[in-house]
């Protein structure tokens, strides 16, 4: 009898151990457009199917650059006023933990498996801090002459490029050695850049962004040379924007998921323009707001999203029919965004 009895309570307890954890509700994976205030003290989330913001991160003042873990679970934003690295829980939108940096930080790339973060910091003794994800800590910096402004990674996650306003270089570093392979220099500093691929999914060609410059430089990333440039349109000296430009008339460029064209902002045309690949055949431009700074497309590339700095608002971009259909309100002086699957729920 009591054999009999102790094995049906092990059974009744299995039981209800497999309906426990049956009847635990999973996470949904949401997309969202995560937009950085850089004169403010919030982060906004904007849900691209509504085009309304719904969620905030606040307490986070001069918040530079944005990225997302590839799982969903953390946002991870570069503080300047701290000089931190901000670890954000995608579902409360609580800070959990700020790591220490070896100076100011500017913007920031992640590795897509996650592992690794790559914080551009600014300054004569800059360069780029690796970030371990999984111990949470600053594991070692990567010196870089004149410091970085902006990091990005391939999409292959095999190079980090490390761009320098100061110095005028693009510094490539190996993710899995971590450190320097080569640089590319220019003759203005590095500002943002985008890359496309081969078939086999290997980085083709680098478009760079560069000061002074009013469009970008295409770069083949196999033979590290300039193969060309594309010079955005001109528009009336009447109607041009003299203001915020910051040395940076075109800053902010995207290839769209899709591979097949590529968008630029222009500052003093407060305009963002699209051009084919592999050709680079201008396609048109479209009008936004005053110093768009940023962009970032949906994942099934239907939508652009265009920080305008000195508009305080995103412009919302149909891609196909290059016109603008909203335009929402954020923070103080908008930049960086990106585009981020999150994880919310229990």
């Amino acid at each position: 009898m009591t054999t009999t009895m102790t094995r049906l309570s092990v059974a009744a307890c299995v039981v209800t151990a497999v309906i426990a954890v049956t009847l635990t509700p999973a996470a949904a994976q949401v997309v969202r457009i995560v937009q950085t205030n850089s004169a403010g003290d919030n982060v906004h989330l904007i849900d691209p199917a509504t085009n309304m913001i719904v969620g905030e991160i606040t307490g986070v003042e001069v918040v530079h650059g944005v990225a997302a873990a590839p799982d969903g679970s953390r946002l991870y934003l570069s503080n300047e006023s701290t000089e931190t690295l901000d670890i954000v829980d995608a579902r409360t939108l609580e800070v959990t933990k700020s790591i220490p940096l070896s100076g100011r930080p500017n913007n920031l790339a992640i590795h897509k498996n996650g592992t690794r973060l790559y914080v551009a910091i600014q300054g004569t003794g800059g360069g780029v801090d690796i970030i371990d994800t999984e111990s949470e800590e600053n594991i070692r910096t990567i010196r870089i002459l004149r410091g970085v402004h902006n990091t990005f990674i391939t999409p292959d996650s095999k190079y980090v490029v490390a761009g320098s306003t100061g110095g005028g270089g693009a510094t490539i570093i190996d993710t899995e050695l971590e450190r320097k392979m080569w640089t590319i220099h220019f003759e203005g500093g590095v500002r943002p850049l985008t890359f496309d691929t081969n078939p086999d999914g290997s980085t083709r060609n680098m478009y760079v962004q560069v000061t002074n410059l009013h469009g970008f430089v295409v770069v083949d990333f196999e033979t590290r040379r300039e193969i060309g440039r594309v010079i955005q349109p001109e528009i009336p000296a009447e109607e041009r924007n003299r203001e915020g430009i910051q040395g940076a008339p075109a800053h902010g460029i995207k290839v769209s998921p899709d591979g097949t064209s590529i968008w630029s902002t222009s500052k003093i045309n407060s305009h963002v323009y699209a051009y084919s690949l592999p050709d680079l055949e201008y396609l048109g431009g479209v009008k936004v707001g005053t110093v768009p700074d940023w962009l970032t497309f949906t994942p099934d590339g239907r939508f652009l999203y265009v920080a305008n700095a000195h508009s305080n608002y995103v412009s919302v971009i149909d891609v196909a029919a290059r016109k603008e259909i909203k335009q929402i309100a954020v923070g103080q002086v908008p930049k960086r965004n990106i585009t981020a699957t999150l994880s919310v729920g229990p």
